[in-house]
């Protein structure tokens, strides 16, 4: 574990944007003596920005976990930076011991340092109650956050790394060595320790933050993720892992990892999802639905296709409409004036011909973070079921070649805003639910972005594509593009002309599939409940119940799937693959399940991105390869920790 004799405190500023909404922000600024951060009130809120600085940048291209699994590709000519796409170095095998990639344990490549972290909150909690100019109440509030920020920071180690250290004292420049050398403690402890710091926090946090404090924790954002550590908690990786951990000791010889399966931990989430739920509909928070004017470009079709253009726009919009009523707690510590977002990362630039923006440039649309293949396989047949599922869906000819209806005719009305009319394109994306319209970039659909709808052919030379005389490594090596984290409103050229919003930590999409998860897992078999669960996330999608659909003969492959456990463990994770896709929940879900090294070992496949036409574009080929393996299911611990304390233990493998 990381120890610093001389504590600095990053000192964060509250910026006020033009939307006028405070967000909380950190910006390093100076270093101030103990004393005086601590002295008055305004001071103070530098600390406890700086408590929250920690937070990992998930929003960011190049450190961001999102892109850990299969559901993302960048840019191929980065493959040999270490400095870049770190998740995807993660899963193509390329994870290290002496230099650990996102690492949090201690900071390394492109981690952040939540140890360094912990001893921030430390610092604040033990410091808070000299601030001479707030009230007891103020000072309850920041401490309880503080405190769930700690929680909240070993619980993300624990995710990574499973038996973290857990220091009860403060470090101080007087600490010795049995306080800074350390041993990992048992994963069901760790857990109960987050826990525990979580229950204590929660009493004294505001039920939820004003419209001024937005990202800041309140009980709303702290249930929710509660319920999220002990739904790992139950999950098989951490809750009966023998066939992964069964040798894995600590120094007097007890199993690291609990060995034998507790099905009443799910109890315990299934509790704390109903709470969460219960705090969030008292609040206001529900599944987002837009209730704004359709832009001006789509309104023509909003009105001849109304039911199926409102359900797009909902989807389309979920993520990306600033605090939305589906946002439960969202990450505010944005970066206003420099590019890197995955929402830059993969918007593509403005072709020539739409509208005045600024036409193909790079600067805030670098149009090279795209879609594997398998993320077009991934999403739900029009009917709501796997594509290879769907006795409706032409699965063996899903590669075929296929032109769209004419304008004039009747088969495009159900498309209309959806798909280009008379257009070439490849028979996988016909017949699919609204996901996946609203969230990828494909031949012959629209992409929203820089104020207009641009009728993407992702061929090369074409809008979307491939384009060599702009640039030669900038372009979506897949032919599929995502389109989810970009505001229809953002355009390229300068900060002032995107829109920012906060990237979700937890959306109520996430709280209910969770909750048809647990109650799956803790019941002998599925029932109307876990169906209910799934069902609402389904019908904001626009696709039939699952018992529905699951249980008609003449539609379903597998006939009643949704009736054995196993079949609605299967049917939930993919649901959940669909809904949170490119979120970064595929990936622990995959872990969760000790599913991930079957997952995340095949190469990436993608589209000829250099073909011209349909008949050269629509041929699969091998992107990059993939090589993801127990070991990297946890992280491992810097060479340099190992080396300073004798105590650590490494994790298997490594």
């Amino acid at each position: 574990m990381t120890h610093k004799r001389i504590l600095i405190i990053i000192i964060g500023l509250a910026a006020v944007f033009s939307s006028c909404k405070k967000y909380l922000d950190v910006v390093p600024d100076n270093t101030l003596k103990l004393e005086n951060i601590f002295d008055l009130k305004k001071d103070a809120w530098n600390a406890l920005a700086a408590a929250y600085s920690y937070i990992p940048q998930d929003d960011q291209t190049h450190v961001t976990t999102w892109t850990l699994g299969d559901e993302w590709v960048g840019r191929l000519d980065l493959n040999d930076n270490a400095g870049n796409l770190r998740a995807m170095r993660i899963m193509r095998g390329l994870q290290s011991v002496t230099s650990p990639q996102l690492g949090l344990w201690s900071g390394t490549e492109g981690g952040k340092a939540l140890y360094q972290g912990i001893r921030q909150t430390d610092i604040f909690l033990a410091n808070i109650d000299k601030v001479r100019d707030m009230s007891d109440q103020e000072k309850a509030d920041w401490k309880a956050q503080v405190k769930f920020l700690k929680a909240y920071y070993s619980f993300l180690l624990i995710r990574q790394y499973g038996p973290i250290v857990i220091s009860e004292n403060v470090i101080t420049p007087e600490s010795g060595k049995d306080e800074l050398f350390l041993p990992r403690t048992k994963v069901e402890d760790c857990f109960n320790y987050v826990l525990n710091l979580m229950n204590e926090a929660i009493p004294d946090l505001k039920e939820r933050a004003g419209e001024n404090d937005l990202g800041q924790i309140d009980q709303v954002a702290a249930k929710a993720i509660k319920a999220r550590v002990l739904f790992y908690r139950a999950s098989p990786f951490y809750n009966g892992n023998q066939e992964y951990f069964g040798d894995f000791y600590d120094a007097d010889g007890e199993p690291f990892f609990p060995l034998q399966y507790n099905k009443e931990k799910w109890k315990e989430a299934i509790d704390a999802i109903n709470e969460s739920l219960t705090l969030c509909a008292a609040n206001g928070i529900k599944l987002y639905t837009f209730d704004k004017e359709p832009y001006l470009y789509d309104r023509g079709d909003y009105q001849a296709n109304t039911a199926n253009m409102k359900t797009l726009y909902d989807l389309r919009m979920v993520i990306c409409d600033p605090w939305n009523s589906e946002v439960v707690w969202g990450y505010s510590n944005l970066n206003y004036y420099n590019e890197g977002e995955l929402a830059h990362s993969s918007n593509i630039r403005l072709p020539s011909g739409y509208g005045d923006g600024v036409v193909n440039t790079a600067s805030y649309s670098w149009q090279w973070m795209a879609a594997t293949y398998a993320m077009a396989e991934r999403y739900y047949s029009k009917n709501g079921l796997p594509i290879d599922e769907d006795l409706t869906y032409d699965y063996s000819g899903r590669l075929n070649i296929v032109t769209t209806p004419g304008a004039a005719e009747p088969a495009y009305e159900s498309m209309r805003g959806i798909l280009q009319p008379g257009a070439e394109t490849v028979s996988l994306y016909l017949n699919r639910e609204p996901r996946f319209y609203a969230n990828l970039g494909i031949t012959a659909g629209y992409w929203r972005a820089h104020t207009v709808r641009i009728n993407t052919m992702m061929f090369a030379g074409k809008d979307g594509g491939y384009n060599s005389s702009q640039h030669s490594t900038d372009f979506l090596c897949t032919g599929i593009g995502v389109q989810k984290f970009v505001h229809p409103e953002s355009q390229s050229g300068a900060w002032q002309r995107t829109i920012k919003y906060p990237y979700p930590l937890m959306r109520m999409a996430d709280l209910y599939l969770m909750k048809a998860e647990a109650l799956n897992e803790y019941k002998d078999a599925p029932d109307a409940e876990v169906y209910d669960a799934i069902n609402l996330v389904r019908r904001r999608a626009g696709i039939p119940d699952v018992e529905q659909v699951w249980s008609d003969g003449s539609i379903a492959k597998t006939v009643n799937k949704h009736r054995t456990k196993e079949g609605m463990r299967d049917i939930i994770l993919q649901e959940r693959g669909v809904e949170l896709a490119f979120e970064g929940s595929h990936f622990w879900d995959m872990l969760r399940h000790k599913r991930a090294p079957s997952s995340f070992s095949s190469p990436v496949w993608g589209w000829t991105h250099t073909g011209t036409t349909a008949q050269s574009f629509f041929n699969l080929e091998v992107k990059q390869s993939r090589r993801f393996t127990i070991t990297d299911c946890l992280w491992p611990i810097d060479l340099n920790e190992m080396n300073t304390n004798g105590k650590l233990i490494q994790n298997p493998g490594w």
